[in-house]
């Protein structure tokens, strides 16, 4: 089954386009961490890809986000060091 719109399993995190290229060049790397912070918590969801459109990050789960799994990613996102955390926003579902 194909959907046209976004789907409630994503997350659209905003930031600056330099942001999204230093992030993206990783992004594997990033999944995995997210993921296991995720099963660190006793999380049944977890971050299946990432992909870019004009507006930031989409962050793509098995399972619709709680507010709790929203925030961890944020945070991991704001936190990684590449990332200039003051360009980048809340994490918002489409």
């Amino acid at each position: 089954m194909t959907m046209k719109g976004p789907s409630h399993k994503q997350v659209i995190v905003s930031m600056s386009t330099d942001n999204i290229k230093k992030f993206i060049e990783s992004s594997s790397d990033y999944i995995t961490h997210i993921n296991r912070i995720l099963k660190s918590i006793k999380s049944d969801t977890f971050v299946n890809f990432i992909c870019t459109d004009h507006q930031g990050l989409i962050i793509t789960t098995n399972k619709v986000f709680s507010l709790s799994d929203m925030n961890i990613v944020e945070n991991y996102i704001k936190n990684v060091h590449t990332v200039d955390a003051s360009n980048v926003q809340t994490a918002q579902l489409p």
